[in-house]
């Protein structure tokens, strides 16, 4: 696995979402996911989101994912602390 296909499949699960995707080990990733479908949506629901995206690789090609999931204004924000 690598961070570029679980880049690529969040992407197409959430269209228009920015991803970025960290990990150099094969199984333990790190993720930023800015999406507007994130707005309103407590951080277990986002979280969900995006795992749904990547369906049955979770705990199996994908050992650990840690999401950072933000929207634009989030992450505009973010940016500029």
């Amino acid at each position: 696995m690598t961070p570029e296909t679980i880049q690529n499949l969040i992407e197409a699960g959430l269209p228009g979402a920015q991803v970025r995707v960290q990990g150099d080990d094969g199984v333990h990733f790190e993720a930023t996911v800015v999406s507007e479908a994130f707005r309103g949506k407590l951080p277990l629901a986002r979280h969900r989101m995006v795992y749904n995206t990547l369906g049955e690789l979770m705990g199996g090609a994908i050992h650990a994912l840690a999401l950072r999931t933000l929207t634009p204004e989030e992450a505009t924000k973010a940016a500029q602390a």
